[in-house]
């Protein structure tokens, strides 16, 4: 059996990120001592490498409490079941990099209509940009003449 401190050292955590997994019913110890500390058993370590590694490919607590249910519970669940959760958090994710992606073109447009020198902001590209209405700042950032613009052609 092991106490928070040492189950928590063993997985190179902090003793309050096990606490959070138990608040959020990821987590519970299998018992007390006469004292009142937690204790847990090699198999709520098997638990806790399971909860690290599915958080470590990015998997909410929700999605790893589903995952948990599965993990001991498997009779009841197909491979279909599990391979439906990754497929939907791939899904997720890939939706999250096109996202990051359309933000870093954005920005790096607007970076780029701007001289980024010593002057006053009072005509700075960029706030006039983001000033603009969404369908002015659209035709602004894909008009070809803004575009081809050089850092400094525009301050």
């Amino acid at each position: 059996m092991y106490r928070i401190g040492e189950l928590a050292q063993l997985c190179n955590l902090k003793t309050d990120t096990l606490r959070f997994y138990e608040k959020h019913g990821l987590f519970t110890a299998s018992a007390r001592s006469h004292s009142g500390y937690r204790l847990y058993t090699p198999d709520d370590h098997r638990r806790l490498k399971f909860i690290i590694r599915a958080k470590s490919v990015g998997f909410s607590l929700k999605e790893i409490n589903d995952l948990l249910s599965i993990e001991f519970n498997k009779s009841h669940w197909a491979c279909a079941d599990v391979k439906g959760l990754v497929e939907t958090k791939l899904i997720q994710v890939e939706t999250r990099i096109a996202e990051l992606i359309r933000f870093q073109k954005s920005l790096t447009q607007l970076s780029e209509i701007c001289c980024g020198g010593p002057e006053s902001a009072e005509d700075c590209s960029i706030l006039e940009a983001l000033e603009s209405s969404s369908s002015e700042k659209e035709a602004m950032t894909q008009h070809p003449d803004t575009q081809n613009m050089h850092k400094g052609d525009i301050c």
